[in-house]
């Protein structure tokens, strides 16, 4: 999941480390690659998440963590290049935020160890062995969970009950969501829904996406999480559904926040401390290959009551009471 641009933070917006600081070797600097696509976004709220995580664990920036950031700026060709500067500066992991990043980082090294935070499918892709035994030096999160697609689907029929035809915006460009989406249409098909499918490459084409939804007459839309889907361009998605009054859900609960009408899927409240815990493990001298990859425990649902308002529709109200955050 683009899941994926809330890791960098500017030095000295630390607190002190708290005990669990004496858990590290004394005097050792420990060295974190950070390889994102998305432009750095240093008041994102996942990044505080990730970095307090860090601190918890008694990682401080400036006393004993050094962040070496390399973002793609939007720009996915970019990552072999930044993954290579990453390895050639011999950080003691890297920690990437979406599958092309894993790419670029698995392609740049096979000895680094490699934190996946998060990644879609990891064994589909090729990234790990299993996820109980990765094998290799990639281990991590995965963002996906086998029924998280026919659950979405099923949230979002359960919102809009008369929905015949649902637009899927996802990017063809990544290998792993042409598994996603192949999963998600099956999803569909099986609750009679006929399948849009709205392909998008870049950040650049999403005004060209939405034109076609509008053309295909789609009466909902799903997108699916992605690189160059990150919390940048939630505010954008959503508004751009808005615009065309269409009921719209999305993977990440920041995309309800954002002005989406529904988010369901896992809590990256939940995801951050465990990445965290990965890099603590390594650092302590666990292999990648030895720690299993964890899928996601905790979804969340939460619900737009503005935008509901917006574009004319009415939540049911058993919908309503099972929401995690309702926003009104």
């Amino acid at each position: 999941m683009d899941r994926r641009t809330f890791l960098l933070a500017t030095a000295g917006t630390l607190l002190a480390a708290p005990l669990a600081a004496e858990a590290q070797q004394e005097g050792k600097i420990y060295r974190v690659g950070l390889l994102v696509t998305p432009p750095s976004q240093p008041g994102s709220v996942y990044r505080a998440m990730f970095i307090a995580a860090l601190r918890d664990l008694g990682y401080v920036e400036g006393r004993n963590l050094v962040l070496e950031v390399r973002s793609a700026d939007n720009r996915p060709e970019r990552l072999p290049a930044l993954a290579t500067e990453l390895v050639q500066l011999n950080v003691d992991v890297i920690v990437t935020k979406g599958d092309g990043e894993v790419r670029a980082a698995k392609q740049a090294t096979s000895t680094i160890p490699i934190v996946m935070d998060p990644s879609g499918d990891p064994v589909a892709a090729g990234y790990v062995a299993s996820l109980a035994r990765p094998g290799g030096n990639v281990t991590g999160l995965s963002f996906v969970s086998p029924d998280l697609s026919a659950k979405m689907l099923q949230v979002l029929k359960e919102a809009v009950p008369n929905i015949v035809r649902i637009a899927i915006l996802w990017n063809a460009k990544n290998p792993v969501k042409v598994l996603d989406f192949n999963r998600t249409q099956r999803a569909a098909q099986t609750l009679g829904l006929t399948v849009r499918s709205i392909e998008v490459r870049s950040p650049l084409e999403m005004e060209a996406a939405f034109t076609a939804i509008s053309r295909a007459h789609a009466d909902a839309l799903l997108t699916l999480v992605d690189d160059i889907f990150g919390p940048a361009m939630f505010v954008r998605i959503a508004a751009l559904a808005v615009k065309q009054r269409l009921p719209s859900i999305l993977g990440e609960e920041q995309y309800a926040t954002a002005g989406g009408l529904i988010a369901y899927g896992p809590s990256m409240r939940d995801l951050e401390p465990r990445a965290a815990a990965y890099i603590d493990k390594i650092l302590k001298g666990a292999k990648p290959a030895d720690l299993p990859v964890e899928q996601p425990t905790k979804f969340h649902l939460v619900i737009n009551l503005k935008t509901a308002n917006a574009i004319g529709l009415t939540i049911p109200p058993s919908l309503l009471q099972r929401a995690d955050q309702v926003i009104e």
